[in-house]
């Protein structure tokens, strides 16, 4: 079976710029011939993703708020005058008020708790919600970005971690809800990359310093790594695959100590 994804189409959210996980995605996705959206939140994030967007061919950039919903249906209505259809999405949005990554986890502010649930926890099922009609009746298959955080104490990771085990369950139940339609739905567990909204977690470095240590590969993983195991999710030969995390972090989920 040919993993070539020529014909098809994908959504991309979350790319901030070069260096985000979810370009990475999309740089797989597309060497293997699936045309893309991407989206971006907000005019200060408009012009990095129209520049690196300008260097795949057939590729849209639209704008949209995973917090306003009208926004999501306005991508999913010209995805559907665009595309027509569409086979994967690749869901890489998350956003924590950077004063709650520092500290105790029980100084979280309620609006923190808040905002880092929305965005990178519901904001998976909102969107999974209005693009199913164009997924429908297609092996699709929906991929998100997760974290160890999310299932282990990462000091600093605070209200993220809580976001990335609601993210994590979601992937569950919409796996459950969307299997019967064909859909698959998957999570990617990443180790530490050196991302923008890594920058923003107290310690960062130390992180990186100790999965480098520890991790079975003894190293840290790429972006392209997580964009490879992406492209694998999106294509058939992760068929028979759905519901699961699948962890991309030279090993490190195995350590106990």
């Amino acid at each position: 079976m040919e993993l070539h994804l020529e014909g098809r189409t994908g959504l991309i959210l979350g790319v901030a710029n070069k260096r985000s996980i979810a370009w990475a995605c999309a740089q797989a996705l597309q060497r293997e011939g699936m045309r893309l959206a991407f989206t971006y939140m907000g005019e200060r994030m408009e012009r990095g993703v129209r520049d690196l967007a300008a260097d795949v061919p057939g590729s849209l950039v639209l704008p949209c708020d995973v917090t306003q919903p009208e926004t999501i249906d306005k991508v999913v209505e010209v995805l559907k005058q665009e595309f027509g259809s569409l086979d994967c999405v690749v869901h890489g949005v998350a956003f924590a008020k950077r004063e709650e990554l520092q500290g105790d986890f029980y100084h979280t502010s309620r609006e923190g708790y808040m905002i880092a649930h929305e965005v990178s926890a519901y904001s998976l099922t909102a969107v999974t919600k209005r693009v199913l009609p164009l997924m429908e009746g297609r092996p699709g298959s929906i991929v998100t970005l997760s974290y160890i955080g999310g299932e282990r104490v990462v000091p600093n990771y605070n209200v993220m971690g809580i976001a990335k085990a609601a993210l994590e369950a979601s992937v569950r139940y919409l796996a459950h809800d969307l299997g019967p339609r064909g859909i698959r739905v998957n999570a990617i567990s990443a180790g530490p990359i050196r991302t923008l909204s890594a920058s923003g977690v107290a310690g960062f470095t130390d992180i990186l310093d100790h999965i480098a240590q520890k991790s079975p590969l003894r190293r840290n993983v790429t972006a392209d790594e997580v964009g490879d195991a992406c492209m694998f999710l999106a294509s058939d030969l992760s068929r028979g695959i759905t519901g699961s995390v699948i962890y991309v972090d030279a090993g490190f989920h195995v350590m106990g100590v």
